[in-house]
């Protein structure tokens, strides 16, 4: 071996060497939370898992509507980051696209404890032999939320099922000072489409099976579109969506209505842009100790229920750094897990309650996150413990159409073509009976591909 030859192959070690270094040493983390104060809160967390592991973190911020066109290029190029905070939609196509490490995640999961986390989390992202395609990292579900001082003065049940929601609807629907419900109208605004879905999950009723296109069961579908249509009948006229909903809701005119949680600082009092106007004092808490919510609702045909949830999850992917992606992972899951949630708690329930030790740990210590954007409190100072256990719950039973059968696509096409909104909206207008309107649901639904 000449000189030059032995010089050049310990140069070619060198760099191999280095870029091994570079790799063990150095991860990369695309994330969908890209306002720069969650960002920075996110960059607080990987400074603090830096300092204990030795392991550099790159904080990418990825526009939302553009990160699955950026992971296919991505993965087509072989440069996918290591880890990467991503929704529900797109984790098992991720899985089954190659995208995505589910034996890692698996790993992950087992290792922090499969029952420290929120059923319902993991079986939206199950994948084949039980494992699990990504981490579920939070999550939120949909709340029907209501004026708990009214029910009990008038001796109601709290709003679980469809039977409370109606009896409700008869002592408490006294309009214009109270209107029963708010229910969404607006058949162009995706609020509908969300609000819809819940009741219909909650009937145990899913336009989709594990084989694509299941046909509607008519008798299930015409108690959801009776229900529908009573709560509708219970609401202003008008081209309802969530802005009249919160606004009748924080004027103190309606009894019940549909959100997200994102609602629950607001009906604080804690953001100006969106005052609660049930008395003369915007900053007032008042209407906040004056509601309950439920997440888990059921229809007659489905005692059990359930909850319309959207969770996030941590996807660890096949071109990452593995071992350095699962220990950053499980740090951000674990001793991170409270500064990950504290990025915007009203939004980020826990779907990691706690530890084998402390059952509650996670729950706990979120509850106790301010939350707010003028003003800042804790959740737990603005409501009962047994509230902030119902919006945590939901996450064990939350549900979505398709994702159960893996047909989680077919069912988002279904929802934004807008056929169950335009659909249901002409039978409450009187424009065809319940049977007649199932079967235009079928007729329309099984043409989707």
């Amino acid at each position: 071996m000449s000189k030059n030859t032995r010089l050049l192959t310990g140069t070619a070690l060198a760099l191999l060497m280095s870029g091994l270094g570079a790799n063990a040493d150095s991860i990369r983390f695309w994330t969908t939370e890209e306002q720069p104060e969650r960002l920075a809160k996110q960059q607080e967390m990987a400074a603090a898992f830096t300092a204990e592991s030795g392991v550099e973190v790159e904080v990418i911020p990825v526009s939302e509507k553009d990160l699955a066109t950026r992971a296919t290029a991505a993965y087509a190029a072989g440069d996918l980051p290591d880890v990467i905070y991503h929704p529900l939609v797109n984790t098992l196509p991720w899985a089954e696209d190659g995208i995505l490490d589910t034996d890692a995640a698996t790993e992950v999961l087992e290792s922090l404890g499969r029952d420290t986390f929120a059923a319902g989390s993991i079986e939206m992202a199950t994948v084949e032999g039980g494992g699990v395609a990504a981490v579920p990292v939070d999550g939120w579900t949909q709340m029907i939320v209501y004026r708990k001082d009214k029910f009990d003065e008038a001796g109601l049940e709290a709003p679980t099922t469809y039977a409370a929601v109606i009896a409700a609807l008869e002592k408490l629907h006294n309009p214009p000072e109270m209107y029963g419900f708010v229910a969404p109208t607006k058949v162009d605004e995706s609020f509908m489409s969300q609000v819809l879905e819940h009741v219909f999950l909650a009937n145990g009723v899913s336009p989709v099976g594990p084989d694509g296109f299941m046909p509607l069961d008519e008798a299930k579908t015409i108690e959801v579109l009776d229900f529908y249509k009573a709560i509708v009948e219970a609401s202003p006229k008008g081209e309802l969506y969530w802005k009249q909903s919160r606004e009748m809701y924080f004027a103190g005119q309606a009894a019940m209505i549909i959100w997200s949680p994102f609602i629950l600082d607001e009906l604080a009092g804690l953001r100006d842009s969106a005052p609660p106007t049930i008395n003369d004092d915007p900053t007032s808490s008042e209407l906040a100790s004056l509601t309950g919510v439920v997440t888990t609702f059921a229809g007659p045909s489905n005692p059990d229920g359930a909850a319309w949830g959207d969770t996030r999850y941590f996807g660890i992917t096949n071109d990452a750094d593995t071992d350095a992606a699962m220990d950053f992972v499980k740090y951000s899951m674990d001793e991170g897990y409270t500064q990950t949630l504290s990025i915007a708690p009203e939004g980020k329930f826990p779907v990691r309650k706690g530890t084998a030790d402390d059952a509650e740990k996670f729950t706990m210590a979120w509850s106790k996150l301010p939350v707010g954007v003028d003003r800042k409190a804790p959740l737990s100072e603005l409501y009962a413990p047994e509230m902030i256990g119902e919006i945590v719950g939901g996450l064990d039973v939350a549900q979505r159409w398709g994702v159960k059968d893996g047909q989680l696509a077919l069912a988002s096409k279904m929802i934004n073509s807008q056929t169950f909104n335009r659909l249901v909206r002409e039978y409450i207008d009187g424009e065809r009976d319940a049977a007649a309107t199932v079967a235009a649901l079928n007729d329309e639904l099984g043409k989707i591909e």
